[in-house]
């Protein structure tokens, strides 16, 4: 096959990765800069150019697209669609799972375990919207926030209101959630391809620190979900029309509640803490879907 990865960071190791491994199954495999993708949109020939050539006849364009560049990068993978190119994550379940306080609300519509949350835009409405989620400690996000960034733990109401104040007048877009404390500064983060938890780690926070991020010094190690857990993680997954997913749980006492779904998880983290190989999971997955001519999974409304 002839396949395509959307990626301004070509050294990045999950770049690296998958290309390692779409070549060792002896597939043709580059890596494209989405920001240097031009297009010709049209109803005639529609197509993709990129440092002057047009792209033609790939097979599959795997989008490792970062957050900051969503809008652009969504459009060009939209344009592979329409030129009839199988995207591994399609650019509608990526522009879906990015906008946070959409995700969480599909998400809610299908009965997934989440963390309360409330959002509001009045000042006026922030002592209720406080108390709306249990009161402090609760964590505030900004909804535009990526890898811990723009997410604070208030542990007194008037410092939650205090900060929502300060994020408000600063119009930023943010939300409220509860403050899961038997997490114990602990998230785990299962990785779905083709619709099934390949692997899972447990990340945790450093010490002082609340958010487990592995970009904010948190440690990942190899976890043994539970059976709930590993469904909670693959339903979202599908909720959100995701082929390949990063789902992160928490452990609560009601159970696993879903704080989000990545559609560009990293495999470094996931790959180094369990020693499962995910990029050649990946590839095989797109293997089968090359080989069955199936449809991208059942996609969200």
């Amino acid at each position: 096959m002839k396949i395509a990865i959307l990626s301004r960071r070509p050294n990045l190791y999950s770049t690296i990765r998958l290309v390692e491994e779409a070549k060792s199954r002896g597939h043709d495999i580059q890596v494209i800069n989405t920001l240097r993708c031009y297009m010709n949109i049209t109803s005639h020939k529609p197509s993709v150019h990129y440092r002057g050539a047009m792209l033609l006849d790939f097979d599959v364009v795997i989008p490792r697209i970062g957050a900051s560049i969503t809008f652009y990068g969504a459009a060009v993978l939209r344009q592979f669609e329409t030129v009839g190119t199988f995207t591994v994550n399609e650019s509608i379940a990526i522009t879906r799972s990015r906008d946070k306080l959409r995700s969480i609300q599909l998400l809610t519509r299908k009965d997934i375990g989440l963390p309360r949350t409330g959002i509001a835009h009045s000042p006026d409405d922030i002592n209720d919207l406080v108390a709306m989620v249990g009161g402090a400690p609760l964590v505030i996000k900004i909804l535009e926030g990526t890898q811990g960034i723009g997410v604070v733990l208030a542990e007194t109401n008037q410092a939650a209101k205090s900060v929502i104040e300060a994020f408000l007048g600063m119009k930023a877009h943010i939300m409220v959630q509860e403050y899961i404390k038997e997490a114990k500064g602990a998230d785990i983060r299962c990785f779905v391809v083709g619709g099934q938890v390949v692997a899972a780690m447990r990340r945790q926070a450093k010490p002082g620190e609340f958010r487990s991020n592995l970009h904010r010094g948190g440690k990942a190690s190899a976890i043994e979900i539970t059976e709930e857990e590993r469904m909670a993680a693959e339903k979202a997954a599908k909720i959100m029309g995701l082929n390949i997913a990063g789902v992160d749980l928490l452990r609560s006492k009601r159970g696993p509640l879903v704080m989000e779904v990545n559609s560009s998880p990293g495999l470094e983290g996931v790959e180094k803490a369990t020693q499962v190989n995910v990029a050649k999971l990946i590839i095989q997955f797109i293997e089968q879907k090359a080989e069955s001519g199936s449809d991208t999974v059942e996609r969200g409304r």
